[in-house]
């Protein structure tokens, strides 16, 4: 993120922040209605009426939302935008955005953020700082699906009301048409219902086969800009009254995901005098479809990821959507959404084949455990039936690889003499709790292998899972048990330089799998540790733990055992996080996370700072290392941070936030949250 923002900070970078929240865990900006309000078209009107913006609600005005087909695969809506500059201003990224130990760092990256804007908005024309310009009140981005033109598979359309600025509108608009003729567009402009569209044809690049198009048209109300002439006409169609399918603002699944979502807002928003920024909508299928186009993350991997999710009835996430708000007295950013899912059958477990996978379940918010250390950056708490999750994985592996693997799989892993001799199906998994805790830390000063997670599963039976350990330990050529507290078998597994097999190679391999069904795939850890930890008393709990760093899971093991305070639970911080979750309704919980932003972030920062964050030993690093890389495979241009200043200068604008789900009988409410 921090890489866009650069072009024009204090006003470019909210919209991208904008933008990339949206992909992940948030979305654009609205204020919230009365929770009696039964209209998703309400949510918009309503925010741009609070906060005293032109948008949608003001006499003769159409939301955009009416003028978008239900076809649509996402939308991102900030229904008033220069409110939202100004409260983007009072929040801690944006005045991190405008300190001036940033500045240096910024200045550098100029360049390198102009062109990687051009790169993104060639594609409708319009810039993030044209939006900033030239909207007085809605801006809308929607991405709609085509999937039978196989060579533009789908469209992108903004929508941004000009009302009062036709003139800084125009002078966008003939600097766009300078810019696209100066790169070797042409130009034919279409009059339609009584409007001129510019449409461009742009310079194909080498061997480059599909046709794009840019096509841009406005009036004194709105202006229309998308990479398809006939999506523009179809919006000019739907403002004329002659709309040729029902729109987005009519869906069922839009109006339930979006009116949840602004009836859970409504109570933290009217205490918290927030400006709501945004709204978001998505298909989950359909808009990872237009992702995967839109970032070419197709690698030649044999199997389709999206096509496999749907094909094991993980196309039951119908929808999902939410409301952002920001700059409130208690909430720095405050998320509320939806995610729609209704059950595909009668049974408890509600979805088919692997969706079954989907077993999350609501019990009451825990306190984080005693043993936690203060050093912890993140802990998450997941209510998961892991039996039941892992025995629903079995149609999906059996598509993934082509072949009935997964029951010889589990037999071989049972009988097979040279192997582990493990009964998954009797002894392991009913052992498993249902309770999975998942913390990360990291250490200082910042190395390259100093970012740590530790995941521990409350056990039913820790002496089958004791047993299950050593026998898939001892059959491990790479394992070694470590004498370091009596009572605990601590096994540390480290991957020699003769060991260059993927651990799905080492779990296929004595199953007799033909060698190439395994991708020979670096193993994302190099190093870890596993061990069954007991804490004291009678009535003490079990857990079996796993840590990418065996000194981590020493550190914790010890804790438990000698039931010392790791103190993290009583950190001021995590005590206001922890207080602003049950405020928030965390009542009964699937899933709940604390996180001490400059804590989880200071080891990641320091080796941004000095070029070594891809190299890292982490997940995380692995991944990175995999995905950014150009068409040829090569690593594409770092970003040039030496001119980021220390932590201790910025560590201010990094809040501590939290967030949680709650399982619903259709689907999931999700929450999250920074604190002021």
């Amino acid at each position: 993120m921090y890489s866009l923002a650069y072009a024009s900070p204090s006003r470019v970078a909210p919209f991208l922040f904008l933008f990339v929240i949206t992909l992940g865990f948030c979305g654009n900006t609205v204020r919230a209605q009365d929770a009696t309000e039964n209209s998703a078209d309400g949510v918009g009107a309503n925010a741009a009426a609070a906060n005293g913006g032109a948008g949608g609600a003001a006499a003769g005005y159409v939301p955009a939302i009416k003028l978008l087909p239900d076809s649509l695969a996402g939308l991102v809506r900030v229904p008033d935008v220069p409110d939202f500059c100004r409260a983007w201003d009072k929040t801690h990224i944006g005045q991190l955005f405008d300190d001036p130990a940033m500045q240096p760092f910024i200045d550098a990256q100029r360049e390198r953020a102009e062109n990687y804007l051009d790169s993104l908005d060639n594609r409708v024309g319009l810039k993030p700082q044209d939006l900033y310009d030239i909207a007085s009140g809605e801006a809308v981005v929607a991405w709609l699906p085509f999937p039978k033109d196989k060579r533009r598979p789908f469209s992108m359309c903004v929508i941004a009301d000009i009302r009062g600025l036709r003139n800084k509108a125009d002078a966008a608009v003939d600097k766009i048409d300078q810019d696209l003729k100066t790169g070797g567009a042409t130009r034919n402009d279409v009059e339609y219902r009584g409007q001129t569209i510019r449409v461009y044809t742009t310079k194909p690049k080498p061997g480059q086969l599909k046709i794009e198009q840019i096509a841009i048209t406005l009036d004194d109300t709105r202006i229309i800009a998308s990479d398809r002439d006939t999506v523009v006409t179809g919006v000019l169609d739907a403002i004329a009254g002659e709309m040729k399918s029902p729109s987005i603002s009519e869906s069922v699944e839009f109006r339930d995901v979006l009116t949840r979502s602004s009836r859970a807002m409504q109570d933290p928003f009217t205490k918290g005098h927030s400006t709501v920024a945004g709204e978001w909508f998505a298909r989950p299928i359909q808009m990872g479809r237009i992702l995967r186009e839109t970032f070419q993350v197709d690698r030649g991997n044999q199997v389709d990821i999206l096509k496999l999710l749907e094909n094991q009835g993980f196309d039951a996430i119908k929808a999902a959507g939410g409301i952002l708000a920001i700059a409130g007295d208690r909430y720095d950013i405050l998320h509320r959404g939806f995610v729609l899912a209704p059950p595909t059958t009668d049974q408890p477990s509600k979805y088919e084949k692997a969706a079954r996978m989907l077993s999350f379940f609501n019990a009451g918010l825990d306190p984080v455990p005693s043993w936690v250390g203060k050093d912890t950056g993140t802990v998450s708490q997941v209510r998961l039936k892991i039996a039941d999750a892992f025995w629903a994985s079995e149609s999906m592996i059996n598509e993934a690889f082509g072949d009935d693997i997964f029951a010889p799989m589990i037999e071989g892993i049972r009988d097979d003499t040279d192997g582990p001799q493990i009964d998954l199906k009797n002894n392991v998994l009913p052992a498993l709790g249902d309770e999975v805790i998942l913390l990360t830390d990291n250490t200082l000063p910042a190395e390259i292998n100093s970012e740590r997670m530790l995941v521990s599963v409350r056990l039913k039976n820790a002496d089958a899972i004791k047993l299950a350990v050593r026998k898939a330990m001892e059959v491990e050529p790479d394992a070694s048990k470590l004498d370091v507290l009596p009572g605990v078998e601590v096994w540390r597994v480290q991957r020699g330089s003769e060991s260059d097999i993927s651990f799905e190679a080492d779990v296929f391999g004595d199953l007799g799998f033909d060698e190439e069904t395994v991708e020979q795939a670096p193993p994302l850890l190099d190093h870890w540790a596993i061990a069954v930890v007991d804490e004291n008393g009678a009535n003490g709990n079990s857990y079996l733990m796993f840590s990418s760093h065996p000194d981590l899971l020493i550190e914790t093991a010890k804790r438990i055992h000698s039931g010392q305070d790791g103190g993290f639970a009583k950190l001021p911080e995590v005590v206001r996080v922890v207080d602003a979750l049950k405020d928030l309704g965390a009542e009964r919980v699937s899933l709940s996370r604390i996180a001490r932003t400059s804590v989880s972030l200071r080891v990641k920062y320091e080796l941004l700072r000095t070029g070594k964050l891809k190299d890292s030993d982490t997940i995380l690093a692995t991944i990175i290392r995999r995905v950014f890389k150009d068409e040829n495979g090569d690593e594409v241009e770092p970003i040039k941070t030496d001119k980021l200043p220390p932590l201790s200068e910025i560590e201010k604008h990094l809040p501590e936030g939290g967030n949680y789900i709650v399982t619903e009988k259709d689907g999931w409410s999700l929450s999250g949250f920074y604190l002021k």
